[in-house]
């Protein structure tokens, strides 16, 4: 998929932009704007990348990537003329950002919505921003769960250790 010029891409803690692009603030871990170069698996220059070249950068299946194009999280990925797909290092940040709202847990049909979204253009910003709020309000309520969580976790460990060291010094 193509991002519009209007969307910044992040890939890993690096925000690349269209030529010209001026961020609203600046992205947390990082200082850098968006003319910084993101690093791809390939040489400086190449843009092109086969499906098993992107499934070996990404971590992600050929069969994964395929539904992702089906289901339209994916929706454009360009062609050579024998049908083979050629990624490109756009496709890659895109692909990076899609990981990322996997790994916090939105689900496919709100990413596939938020795709749909960047298509339509600069007219959907505050449905993206109501879509992207949402999900971080969910995130935060895990991360929440999660910590109280590991403070269970933190105590019974401490009543192991303690009873550890005490049956040692018998």
């Amino acid at each position: 998929m193509t991002v519009t010029q209007s969307e910044p891409v992040i890939s890993g803690s690096i925000v690349t932009c269209p030529p010209g692009a001026v961020l609203p603030r600046p992205r947390p871990a990082t200082a850098l704007g968006c003319s910084t170069p993101v690093a791809h698996p390939q040489p400086t220059g190449r843009d092109r990348y086969t499906i098993s070249e992107v499934a070996q950068h990404t971590g992600l299946s050929a069969h994964t990537l395929r539904w992702y194009e089906r289901i339209g999280l994916m929706p454009h990925v360009d062609r050579t003329h024998t049908g083979q797909r050629r990624f490109t290092n756009r496709d890659l940040d895109w692909l990076d950002l899609v990981g990322k709202l996997r790994l916090t847990g939105m689900p496919v049909a709100d990413m596939v919505r938020y795709a749909e979204l960047v298509r339509e253009g600069e007219g959907t910003f505050a449905e993206r921003e109501l879509l992207l709020t949402r999900h971080r309000e969910d995130v935060r309520r895990r991360i929440a769960e999660l910590e109280s969580t590991l403070d269970v976790l933190d105590y019974k460990i401490g009543i192991y250790a303690d009873a550890r060291r005490a049956s040692e010094r018998v």
